[in-house]
């Protein structure tokens, strides 16, 4: 015990000093240091495949820029580690990390999201569902979760028991009680959401009395660099960055019912298997990653070969008698024909598009094509031009397309009348599918200098 106490003023008398020792300002070393822990839900790490995405790669990259600077985010497992690497200030801020009150070490923005604290179960665990249903149960947690605090907090008996998850991330502790590994875990709604689209078996046994605050975290001394942070992120709020980023990573979300998902998932073990092989071959041949292509086909037609709607549009990938005559399609119920006539019909329209669209954007706006012509989708483009709403946007085109069924909008077309209502729900529908398949199907690894995705993530 003696030790110990002689331990305590020299950690102390550590921490003090990394504190101090002097970080370079993003302008001083043209390089700005940004530590996130591994959430797949605010950023997805990149690989040779696929550059790095999430909500909060687009965002710190956007403050990046502003600064005129070069970003690099350092992974780490926990916030605890983020905490220590902002003490030691080895990075200028956090990104995405819950705030933590009463920390006189670190300095927050103003929270960029916030969602309040649940425990989730199985839908069929017989637990029961409240506040007083979590009396004497144990619950599973991420290291440093601040769920920590509110469970500790709650007036139960017995109490609750609290054992940190092996579990890397959220999801991957949600997939723990899909899994029947865990029979209970605290997270917060927006991982819940996120997650339900992998495991629809989840339910939220009880919300806690407290929310999750994530904001950008900065050590005391960084004030200088906070405020002009915060100022950029009243700037993204104000001027409309925010709510497109969400759009883009989370606004598809919730589109899928539990009974979608249920379904999906027994098609993917019962279906894909069949045709997977025929959607690989079409990403070789015309560089559009395969799970989107299959999730595609599977708002289409089920990955049904044979499937055939009242318009005439036929085959796995519902084409028209006149789009699969133009590719040279002899038969539109071969898998295999329709299969790589639609990937290049998708492929041509991605090429199509103006060159200021960007990914993911650009991939959206083609799978809306697909559904609508590209004549009716560059008419949604010039209504929304008329409406100041930008063209290049899927957030702001997902607003206007609906409205090409109005007459006082499609009178003005050449196209005419469409239901781009439909094209919406297409390709938020896809999108869901895609995140589905790219979290449980493995990407086709390509050989080293073969052409890249032309889908981006998002």
């Amino acid at each position: 015990m003696r030790r110990l106490e002689f331990a305590w003023p020299l950690l102390l008398l550590w921490l003090l000093l990394a504190g101090c020792q002097r970080l370079e300002s993003p302008e001083q070393s043209g390089l700005l240091l940004v530590g996130i822990t591994a959430d797949p839900v605010f950023y997805q790490e990149g690989d040779e495949e696929s550059p790095a995405s999430g909500f909060e790669y687009d965002l710190v990259s956007a403050f990046a820029e502003e600064l005129g600077v070069a970003v690099r985010f350092v992974v780490v497992a926990s916030d605890e580690e983020l905490r220590a690497l902002l003490l030691r200030r080895e990075i200028h801020f956090a990104a995405a990390m819950p705030v933590l009150h009463g920390d006189a070490a670190l300095r927050f923005t103003p929270p960029l999201r916030e969602a309040r604290q649940v425990v989730v179960r199985r839908a069929d665990a017989v637990i029961g569902d409240g506040l007083a249903s979590l009396a004497g149960r144990t619950i599973e947690i991420l290291p440093g979760a601040p769920q920590y605090a509110t469970l500790t907090r709650l007036t139960l008996a017995p109490a609750v028991v609290i054992e940190e998850s092996p579990a890397h991330d959220a999801l991957e502790l949600m997939a723990r009680v899909s899994g029947r590994l865990a029979d209970l875990i605290a997270t917060d709604e927006l991982h819940f959401d996120v997650a339900t689209n992998f495991y629809p078996d989840l339910a939220i046994a009880a919300e806690l009395p407290e929310t999750n605050a994530y904001a950008w975290a900065f050590h005391f001394r960084d004030e200088a660099l906070r405020a002009r942070a915060t100022a950029f992120l009243e700037r993204a709020s104000s001027e409309g960055l925010l709510a497109r980023l969400h759009d883009r990573y989370f606004g598809h979300v919730k589109r899928l019912t539990t009974a979608d998902v249920f379904r999906f998932l027994e098609d993917v073990q019962a279906l894909l298997p069949r045709y997977q092989r025929l959607f690989q071959q079409a990403e070789l041949l015309h560089g559009i990653d395969w799970r989107l292509v299959a999730a595609l086909a599977y708002q289409e037609s089920r990955w049904n070969p044979l499937a055939t709607s009242p318009t005439g549009v036929r085959g796995m990938m519902m084409l028209t008698a006149e789009t699969a005559d133009r590719l040279g399609v002899g038969n539109r119920l071969d898998a295999s024909e329709s299969i790589l006539a639609g990937t290049r019909y998708l492929a041509d329209l991605i090429a199509a598009l103006p060159a200021e669209v960007p990914q993911p954007d650009r991939t959206w706006m083609a799978l809306a094509a697909y559904n609508l012509g590209l004549g009716h989708l560059n008419g949604g483009r010039a209504i929304a031009r008329s409406l100041q709403r930008d063209p290049n946007s899927w957030y702001e085109m997902k607003h206007v397309l609906p409205q090409l069924s109005r007459p006082e909008i499609y009178r003005r077309l050449k196209s005419g009348r469409a239901r781009g209502g439909e094209a919406v729900i297409l390709v938020e529908n896809v999108r869901n599918y895609y995140d589905i398949l790219s979290r449980f199907a493995p990407p086709l690894r390509r050989a080293p200098g073969s052409m890249m995705s032309m889908a981006g993530k998002g």
